[in-house]
């Protein structure tokens, strides 16, 4: 008997100790048992889905398309035929080929309340071209909807119900404060399953996805498919911090990489469709490219950051102030510009008419201008560019190379020739040596040099002697500002050979 009491109390206190060496094994430093019950999420998000569903609508669309050709006989299959259903349901138009007419095109979506009196979100790829839209809410209740706005650049559409009685409205969180890790919860309709539920972090933010200029997505890994467009994305207080727009998936289906548009940014467009009916945005009237290391390097950057502007709209906001092909732009209204995709985005964001301060670089001094923004979608209807020409007159030109390029001077017959609008000035590249670093960065022959080392060049001993300048201060690189027959600018780096 003692020996059994001593042994049962030696394998208690051999468990206790593996019990402790086991927590002390999966306690990080620092945490507490609290943080480590809170790092291991929710228990359950019903109370916060329960509470959020009846915000969230199914939206059907509907657009008659014509026949494009008509329908191929369908065999016919004996009377009594086990098969009938299955060619029913394959061939509804019957066994002659049936009605070659318009046919209707039919899509669904998801869609959130946001005012009890039928204000609601979707995405305008679900509701593109549809001749009626259709809301459809949890209890059953269908209500045709109107479109109050809807913006490409964010594909984001703002609907108009009239409902017997005050809907159930969610609000908007501050998405700038998501962090990596936060839980998230999407609801939506996907494959036409309504009121689906699915949770996951936020993988990711600031995604640019190469879909349009505001690109700043938040990506997650809750589930997302083919129907969940358009819908919420919840943070675990039941605020909207995205909506779900995109998924990447080679086979259709969700792989737990979607991206959802911040609240952040769909609020400021929201308000101005509600409006509005349409957006208005600020206005620079700039062509910008990124700052490469390479760039930064030939305009004595400490490090690649900002916008270059390669090209200014005539008559724009930029050009009226001052700002000039060259400049980069480092802070715009006091928000820093650490990219060139940033600057798009601080600048459709502040509203028309600000007078604005921006600091640029130039030729190694910092300038600060101010500009006082146009409309963006006022400034768009300005960019049609003239190619009317006159007729040349024969005249022979001298050439010369220089780093790579056979460079001539512009006259009547060069200009011409090339198809060069009046307004741009610099020296013609007839031709690119094979091999050389200025075929490599993608420079063609029936481009223009405009500048070179951010000073223009008009003829061959300017450029000459920028470059002997270069030389001198043992510059291993050109910076070379290349200009397309029509004016599209961009700012290319050459090794010096």
């Amino acid at each position: 008997m003692i020996v059994r009491a001593i042994t049962g109390k030696i394998i208690r206190c051999q468990l206790v100790l593996m019990l402790g060496i086991a927590i002390s094994l999966f306690t990080l430093p620092g945490t507490s048992n609290q943080t480590l019950a809170q790092s291991a999420g929710p228990a359950s998000v019903a109370d916060v889905a329960e509470r959020l569903l009846d915000a969230v609508v199914n939206i059907s669309t509907s657009q008659k398309v014509a026949a494009q050709r008509p329908s191929a006989p369908v065999p016919k299959v004996p009377e009594g035929s086990p098969f009938q259903d299955f060619f029913d349901e394959l061939f509804p138009n019957g066994p002659e080929g049936g009605n070659n007419g318009p046919k209707t095109r039919q899509s669904l979506g998801s869609g959130f309340v946001i005012d009890p009196s039928g204000i609601i979100i979707t995405n305008n790829h679900v509701i593109a071209d549809a001749d009626e839209i259709t809301v459809n809410f949890s209890d059953g209740t269908k209500l045709t909807a109107e479109l109050l706005g809807k913006d490409l650049k964010t594909d984001i559409a703002v609907l108009k119900v009239t409902p017997e009685k005050p809907l159930t409205a969610v609000p908007f969180g501050d998405s700038d404060k998501a962090r990596i890790g936060d839980w998230v919860m999407a609801i939506g309709n996907p494959f036409g399953l309504g009121g689906s539920v699915t949770l996951g972090i936020v993988s990711a933010i600031g995604r640019d996805i190469n879909s349009g200029p505001y690109d700043n997505f938040i990506q997650t890994d809750a589930a997302i498919n083919r129907g969940n467009s358009g819908g919420p994305l919840f943070n675990m207080r039941g605020e909207v911090v995205g909506i779900n727009t995109a998924i990447i998936s080679p086979s259709g289906g969700s792989i737990g990489i979607g991206f959802s548009i911040p609240a952040s940014l769909a609020k400021r467009v929201i308000d101005q469709l509600i409006e509005f009916g349409e957006t208005r945005r600020g206005w620079l009237g700039v062509q910008i490219q990124t700052v490469t290391d390479e760039i930064a390097e030939s305009l004595g950057l400490e490090e690649a950051s900002g916008a270059l502007v390669s090209g200014l709209v005539k008559d724009g906001p930029a050009e009226k102030s001052g700002i000039k092909s060259g400049d980069v732009i480092l802070t715009f209204n006091g928000k820093v510009v650490g990219t060139m995709r940033d600057l798009p985005i601080i600048v459709a964001d502040t509203p028309v008419d600000t007078e604005v301060e921006v600091e640029v670089l130039r030729k190694g001094e910092r300038k600060t201008i101010g500009v006082k923004l146009g409309r963006l979608e006022d400034g768009e209807k300005q960019l049609v560019v003239s190619s009317d020409e006159a007729e040349p007159e024969p005249e022979e030109q001298p050439t010369q190379t220089f780093l790579g390029l056979k460079l001539t001077e512009l006259n009547e017959k060069t200009r011409a020739e090339a198809k060069i609008s009046e307004d741009i000035n610099g020296l013609l590249i007839v031709e690119v040596d094979g091999g050389s670093a200025a075929e490599d960065k993608g420079i063609m022959a029936g481009e223009l040099v405009v500048q070179i080392g951010q000073e223009p060049v008009l003829t061959l001993k300017d450029a000459e002697n920028q470059i002997a300048k270069l030389k001198e201060k043992s510059r291993k690189n050109a910076l070379l500002m290349i200009s397309s027959a029509t004016g599209d600018i961009r700012f290319v780096v050459v090794r010096m050979e």
